[in-house]
């Protein structure tokens, strides 16, 4: 596992805060002082970013790359809560409760990360609405997805949990939904509770019954009206 990481790069570019969306309609003023204090660290992959139990003392940032939020129990078993993507941040629930952090963020792959110290975000926080109500807003949305995913957890079984989650993962392009971030087979595992052979067996069986296809590195979902809760489709 990986722990070095490349000395950091103070100051991000206006044209660069205004590409992600937790900075939406913050003014450039604002976020020319954002600017100021914020710089860019570079990972590489598979480096733990931050770990359960630590101090949190920082907003992070994906501008590139992947990251997996994940808890593990002593005995090395793990669960990923969600997958991060570019656009995407961590660590903000630690800088407004106090709380230490709640989960590890490990890289998937090599990633540019923005980062924002303890006292500087709440200043920012401080001084900006636009910027809170971002942060609310995400807040609400991974409160709810919680919510869809313990539902989901309690009331569907595989094919409706792994059906469930490629949706939720795919994004529409040329009209079409596709997943482009690479997701194994083991992680769709740990984020539904089920083993990879299950995992294995049940994307096998929804790829011949015309569900979806891989292309060039992609899971494409086809128009086929994916497997509801307590699936009916057919079993291997």
């Amino acid at each position: 596992m990986n722990t070095q990481v490349e000395q950091p790069r103070r100051g991000p570019s206006l044209t660069l805060l205004h590409s992600i969306p937790i900075f939406a309609g913050v003014p450039d003023v604002q976020l020319e002082q954002i600017a100021k204090v914020a710089f860019q660290r570079r990972v590489p992959r598979l480096t733990t970013i931050v770990r359960a139990g630590d101090s949190t003392d920082s907003l992070y940032v994906l501008i590139s790359g992947g990251a997996k939020v994940l808890n593990s129990d002593e005995e090395g078993r793990e669960v990923i809560l969600t997958l991060l993507g570019p656009g995407e941040f961590f660590g903000e629930m630690g800088l407004i409760d106090g709380s230490p952090r709640s989960a590890d963020v490990m890289s998937t792959e090599t990633c540019e990360l923005l980062v924002i110290t303890k006292n500087d975000f709440k200043r920012c926080l401080a001084e900006n609405f636009d910027l809170c109500l971002n942060i609310m807003k995400s807040l609400v949305q991974r409160l709810r997805e919680a919510d869809r995913n313990i539902e989901s957890l309690a009331l569907m079984d595989v094919y409706g949990r792994v059906a469930k989650l490629l949706l939720d993962f795919s994004e529409e392009e040329r009209g079409e939904r596709s997943i482009r971030r690479r997701l194994t087979k083991q992680d769709i595992a740990k984020m539904i509770g089920a083993s990879r052979e299950m995992v294995s067996r049940v994307m096998k069986d929804l790829e011949n019954q015309g569900y979806f296809r891989v292309e060039d590195g992609r899971i494409v979902l086809l128009e086929k009206r994916a497997p509801t809760p307590g699936a009916t489709a057919s079993r291997p």
